[in-house]
């Protein structure tokens, strides 16, 4: 669906009011699939002054973004078609898009408004707050005075319904916090980062200590070590999806992550 323009200079009241108090104008895209909803926001933040281009999903917003980069903050609904808002956010970092995004979504749960945070949303706002807290938030955030710019946060790395953030070591299955320990943390980084590729047990045990440490009784001691932490990661996964069954083992080899589209 194309994009739909909407500016500030239709008529109404508030925009009169925008004018006289001499507010900047700010400039919004906004990704939202339900077209009644995608309207009706337009239309009110356009009553609240506000410019604002809407689209249906992330290619639309993808070939707004090739004809024209000009725009203040982008405006994200959590469930898109194709690809997530949360997916949408990493992929406009991986490629260069550094404008605020905010998530305006239907979702009140601790553990997705954690994971927007964590992935560099600057705001996250349930729908139900309607539109005149939206546009406030939204001015405050843009008045808000520029902090120092941060160091570079690492990549998120998705696979599937798979999210991993390195920068604060948290794995989240369909938006829930899975509560890996560090060690198990990192194991499942090892494994997704090379997803559909058979990892020895000893290149595991390696991710869990150091390369060459032996550990266990006897020589192979550490394929009994690996077995126990990959079962207990398992049992993770397993209690936020019982339908869970990505990790693979290969008997006398290794384990792997079966879903072999990476992101990294």
């Amino acid at each position: 669906m194309n994009a739909i323009e909407r500016g500030a200079t239709e008529p109404g009241p508030a925009n009169q009011q925008s004018a006289e108090l001499g507010r900047d104008l700010i400039r919004v895209l906004h990704v939202e699939d339900d077209p009644n909803c995608r309207e009706a926001i337009a239309d009110q933040l356009s009553d609240h002054g506000f410019v604002v281009r809407s689209f249906a999903d992330a290619f639309s917003l993808a070939d707004g973004l090739a004809v024209s980069s000009e725009a203040d903050i982008i405006l994200l609904d959590w469930d898109l078609p194709n690809i997530s808002g949360i997916e949408l956010l990493v992929e406009l970092r991986q490629c260069g898009v550094n404008l605020p995004v905010v998530f305006l979504t239907g979702y009140g749960f601790t553990a997705q408004e954690n994971l927007a945070f964590e992935t560099g949303a600057v705001d996250f706002i349930d729908k139900a707050r309607g539109v005149e807290i939206l546009a406030r938030r939204l001015r405050r955030l843009l008045k808000a005075p520029k902090s120092a710019a941060a160091p570079p946060s690492a990549s998120l790395v998705v696979c599937g319904k798979l999210v991993l953030n390195p920068n604060v070591s948290r794995a989240y299955w369909n938006d829930i916090d899975v509560s890996l320990t560090l060690v198990e943390y990192n194991i499942v980084h090892l494994l997704a980062s090379n997803a559909g590729r058979w990892l020895t047990y000893r290149a595991i045990y390696d991710r869990v200590h150091y390369e060459g440490f032996i550990g266990g009784s006897g020589e192979g001691g550490y394929r009994t070590n690996v077995r126990g932490i990959i079962k207990r990661i398992r049992k993770k996964f397993l209690q936020c999806d019982e339908t869970f069954a990505e990790i693979d083992n290969f008997v006398g080899l290794g384990y792997r992550w079966a879903n072999a589209k990476a992101a990294g």
